[in-house]
């Protein structure tokens, strides 16, 4: 029983900084606010890429709907730059994913990704696509 009592006690710690981890490790700028090539809309197990004509202020606006989001902050880029990578952390454990948007002519171009794990069960997709039907006035 004993055996038992501080196995389970090693696992509780274990899970304690596993998810301090998550919610403490630093967001690198350098590492995920760069430029994406992005030439069509995808969506894959832990990421999602969409393209939508705004007219030349569709990043000011986007930067507007995603900063409204409940745990979403920018971590790098300015609308002045023409690029901005957004982190939205979950909830309850705070998984950050990380958002870039850029200005293309008419153009507003979207990666939304995940940093930790293989899949995201749809919420890179469901986000953006949340903010950009917002933005064209359907959300």
């Amino acid at each position: 029983m004993r055996n038992a009592m501080a196995y389970i006690g090693i696992l509780i710690v274990l899970i304690i900084l596993g998810a301090s981890y998550v919610r403490l490790a630093p967001s690198n700028p350098e590492k995920w606010h760069r430029d994406v090539q992005i030439n069509h809309d995808s969506v894959s197990e832990n990421s999602v890429r969409r393209m939508v004509i705004t007219g030349k202020d569709g990043l000011s606006k986007f930067a507007d709907i995603a900063t409204k989001t409940p745990r979403t902050s920018v971590l790098a880029g300015s609308v002045e730059e023409g690029m901005i990578t957004f982190v939205t952390r979950s909830a309850l454990v705070g998984y950050p994913d990380y958002t870039t948007a850029f200005q293309d002519g008419d153009m507003l171009k979207v990666y939304g990704r995940s940093r930790f794990g293989r899949k995201d069960f749809n919420v890179n997709a469901e986000r953006v696509d949340g903010w950009i039907d917002t933005l064209q006035g359907r959300g």
